[in-house]
């Protein structure tokens, strides 16, 4: 899939089916991959820190993630499929999963989150095998007791795609430290994608999660924790991108 340079991190640009195949291949031929989100506030992260930068660099793909990069995609001169917000490319990973039987393991968001989005996800698709879930409240320190005994556990049930619902950027932290280590063909970093799935964080309205003012809901529901996020961050994306596709950020495409 072709892959393109926002702020010197790459964007795959395809859609949700050809995301979709492309799991399904890695799982099938047992590839070691690892599918990264892509969002507004992953690409300011990933420009202030560079050792994000060279992970998102190193992953396999980069999902799109919201509007405000396809925005960004589009002033660089690149068109682009539809977003694929894991509130609803969820429920279409577990129909694919589930018609293909792969395992899945949910780990991320507070305790009993995952399982929750786990019931939520076999009630849609009954023949759906989560093989395991954790929360995300244990210690991440490498060679801790705890770390350890998550590794062992997911490494015990062999899921065909681990889900990683941390937040950024500890999700990415955690992986760049792990990845190697865990044997999930499959590794998706998920955000608050457990919260959304059981239904403990609800999205905003229709008229705002569809017409690419979902990060505003979000603002709405989350104004204290958020507020950085989308008033500062938004906009300094954009004059980012800006500088870029006027030439002063020499950014080649990954």
């Amino acid at each position: 899939m072709q892959r393109i340079s926002v702020l010197g991190s790459p964007l795959s640009i395809c859609d949700e089916a050809e995301l979709l195949n492309y799991i399904g291949n890695s799982v099938q031929e047992q590839k070691h991959t690892t599918i990264l989100s892509g969002n507004i506030y992953a690409y300011n992260l990933a420009y202030e820190n560079s050792w994000l930068c060279q992970f998102f660099n190193s992953a396999s793909a980069v999902r799109l993630d919201g509007a405000g990069v396809r925005l960004g995609a589009r002033i660089l001169g690149y068109s682009t499929p539809p977003r694929m917000t894991w509130a609803d490319f969820g429920w279409s990973l577990a129909n694919y999963a589930a018609e293909n039987r792969f395992k899945l393991f949910l780990l991320g968001s507070k305790p009993g989150i995952a399982e929750a989005a786990a019931g939520k996800l076999t009630n849609q698709a009954p023949s759906l095998e989560v093989v395991g879930t954790h929360h995300g409240y244990f210690d991440k320190t490498q060679g801790s007791e705890e770390n350890e005994r998550i590794l062992s556990t997911i490494n015990a049930v062999e899921p065909d795609i681990l889900i990683v619902g941390f937040g950024m950027p500890l999700q990415e932290q955690w992986l760049s430290e792990n990845r190697e280590r865990i044997q999930a063909n499959v590794v998706i970093t998920g955000g608050a994608v457990f919260d959304y799935l059981s239904g403990e964080l609800r999205r905003g309205p229709r008229i705002l999660t569809d017409t690419g003012f979902e990060w505003l809901a979000r603002l709405l529901i989350e104004p204290r924790r958020l507020w950085r996020r989308y008033i500062l961050g938004n906009p300094q994306f954009l004059m980012r991108i800006v500088r870029q596709r006027l030439g002063f950020l020499p950014i080649d495409a990954p």
